[in-house]
């Protein structure tokens, strides 16, 4: 199974609120390999997705960004989901807070979770520390995920392998 954490307009856009940068482009064609390649093994793909409410209490600490029903918040075009696919909006940092995610895996099973996206150090890290809680084997593909700060980028990627146990590989 295959998770995209805010692969949206706000975050990847260079005209967006909270542009990651350079390397959140990168990532748009290993994510684009990936998301074929789950769907020709019949493998879900899920997405999440930021959908802040105008005054939500996040924006104290950033910009107002991806507002719910906003062109910021919307996924990139490049890897616009099917209708077969499953689009999880959340409020917070991680995929499972107030969301349906955990019911949705529990449902669904797999094997292990395979996470790509933005921002390693926030919303990817604290999701997979709640799959990792949850004992679910996490992949984290190195080249499909990107942060503003790549110190923050790097500490995320080993905090998640040596913490978390998620197993770190390049596509």
């Amino acid at each position: 199974m295959l998770l995209i954490v805010d692969m949206l307009n706000d975050f990847i856009d260079p005209k967006g609120v909270l542009f990651c940068g350079k390397s959140s482009r990168e990532i748009i064609p290993v994510i684009k390999d990936l998301v074929e390649e789950c769907k020709s093994k019949g493998d879900s793909v899920i997405y999440l997705a930021d959908a802040h409410e105008k005054n939500d209490r996040e924006f104290d600490r950033f910009p107002p960004h991806a507002v719910k029903g906003t062109w910021g918040a919307q996924v990139v075009p490049e890897l616009a989901p099917d209708e077969e696919d499953l689009v999880i909006e959340k409020k917070r940092f991680s995929g499972f807070y107030g969301t349906e995610l955990d019911g949705v895996l529990k449902d669904l099973a797999p094997d292990e979770v395979w996470v790509v996206g933005v921002c390693t150090s926030i919303c990817v890290m604290d999701t997979v520390g709640d799959l990792c809680n949850r004992d679910i084997p996490v992949v984290v593909v190195e080249n499909g995920v990107a942060d503003f700060d790549e110190e923050f980028h790097r500490f995320a990627l080993a905090r998640m392998e040596r913490v978390y146990g998620a197993k770190i590989i390049k596509w």
